[in-house]
């Protein structure tokens, strides 16, 4: 068995077609995530990158769906299963927790 990883280009075209099937453009995506510029949409429509677990996340909410009806991967069924839905927001979670203890150690450095 292969060790399941996401499919780039492939995600990258389900973002498209999810995007398209929402109504939404590009520049909606830019607005709602903030972003000064649409490049890390484009590049995430072409493949060459994905969205950070945050992102992504929001992208679900955006689109409608959820996030593993944005990603496409060698291994479908494990990206449909429930142990990727825990991995993903074990993830989240770390990440949300990381993001904190920055915070707070900035926080201390502004005392």
């Amino acid at each position: 068995m292969n060790f399941p990883t996401v499919n780039l280009k492939a995600t990258g075209d389900n973002i498209i077609k999810l995007r398209k099937e929402q109504g939404i453009t590009v520049r909606q995506i830019q607005e709602y995530f903030g972003f000064e510029q649409p490049q890390a949409v484009y590049k995430w429509q072409r493949g060459e990158s994905l969205p950070s677990v945050d992102n992504l996340f929001a992208l679900s909410r955006l689109l409608d769906t959820t996030i593993d009806k944005i990603l496409v991967g060698n291994d479908q069924d494990f990206l449909n299963s429930k142990h990727w839905l825990k991995h993903s927001l074990v993830c989240l979670l770390r990440n949300q927790y990381q993001t904190l203890q920055l915070q707070e150690e900035v926080e201390k450095q502004e005392r």
